[in-house]
């Protein structure tokens, strides 16, 4: 396993490369919690594979001088629609873990969203801060430690709250499963009590275990519904893939939806996020943004995502692994390598702005 890096090798170019080379910079048990997917592996692996099968439409002596990425989001103003997704535990990737992540965010103006189970805490990432952040949380057994998460994220001045909805419970994780993958004693979600989730449900005879047990204590849109009370700030969903569930998540206040399904980590064969971007985005017809995670490896991704009506994406995997491999210098590189690369696309596909890109920017 080789340290991190000072320098940008000539040879990454490209966000691919930086996961040839990470897997030179993490131990087996790291690699397998970040690049491995739910059973089979298919969503994972078809995440990426959909925005391949489409095809962008050049439209050729466009006058496109003054062209730019920017646009707004509750109320912020954001250069470009690169937002780095919520992982945990970043310092199994690195030893400055999230401390690296925010700053190299920080340099590229992205916004960052903050793992609930983040290896640092709130207030030390909010410190190091100088670009928007988001906190996303995952819904504690109670709704006083869900609160006192929020409200920290609040006092810190975290610009909105990101909830995951489409992983109350780890889905099935085979390739984990089999490395043993483990956490390591100096890696934990110190934003937690430590006796958070430790609490286990006694369970009758005949009683299931993920029904009765593990799902004993999963939110509902009952908790959605205080949450939306409890808090000031605009609240998203992430994990939507089902249009009855965006209509829902719209009509009872909800300010954006995340379509994502955990990086293929939760239920293998959900679809891939590309594919379900259009039904989502026609249900909210207009009403609210729609934001894209999952399978994003280049600026032609973000283009294609934008065209199908994203307002903004989620890059998760790809910045970790930068971090992994040089650190905060890694993540920002990663970051100006998919903005260059968008640009170069809108430019030689005709397009000056975001708001210009759409259907008809696909063949």
């Amino acid at each position: 396993m080789k340290a991190a890096l000072t320098a940008i090798p000539q040879d990454i170019v490209a966000a691919l490369d930086y996961e040839r080379h990470a897997r030179e910079h993490l131990d087996e048990n790291a690699w397998t919690y970040l690049s491995s997917g739910a059973a089979d592996e298919l969503t994972l692996r078809a995440n990426e594979a959909a925005f391949q099968r489409l095809q962008l439409r050049n439209r050729v002596l466009v006058d496109t001088r003054g062209g730019n990425t920017r646009l707004e989001l509750f109320g912020h103003r954001y250069e470009h629609p690169i937002f780095l997704a919520p992982v945990a535990y970043q310092r199994l990737f690195h030893p400055d873990g999230e401390q690296a992540t925010v700053l190299a965010a920080g340099t590229m103006a992205a916004g960052m969203v903050v793992s609930t189970l983040a290896s640092a805490t709130l207030e030390d990432v909010a410190g190091t801060a100088t670009a928007p952040l988001w906190f996303q949380l995952y819904m504690q057994r109670d709704r006083a430690a869900t609160l006192a998460l929020v409200q920290r994220a609040e006092a810190l001045g975290y610009a909105a709250i990101v909830v995951t909805v489409d992983a109350p419970i780890a889905g099935v994780r085979n390739r984990e499963q089999r490395a043993g993958f483990h956490l390591p004693a100096n890696v934990s979600a110190v934003n937690l009590a430590a006796n958070a989730g430790s609490q286990s449900t006694v369970l009758k005879e005949g009683q299931s275990v993920v029904f009765d047990g593990l799902m004993a204590h999963a939110p509902t849109w009952a908790d959605v519904e205080w949450l939306l009370a409890a808090t000031k700030l605009p609240v998203l969903l992430k994990g939507i893939l089902d249009p009855v569930d965006a209509i829902k998540a719209k009509d009872m206040g909800i300010a954006g939806l995340v379509v994502s399904n955990h990086g293929g980590r939760s239920v293998d064969t959900w679809p891939a996020t590309i594919d379900a971007l259009p039904r989502i985005v026609a249900a909210v017809d207009g009403a609210i943004p729609v934001l894209l995670d999952g399978g994003i490896r280049r600026g032609t991704d973000i283009y294609k995502a934008i065209a199908l009506g994203a307002t903004a994406v989620f890059v998760g995997r790809p910045y970790v692994y930068a971090l992994s491999t040089a650190g905060a210098l890694g993540v920002a590189h990663l970051i100006r390598l998919l903005r260059e690369e968008l640009e170069i696309t809108m430019a030689l596909c005709g397009r000056t702005t975001l708001a210009e890109i759409d259907r008809s920017a696909l063949w």
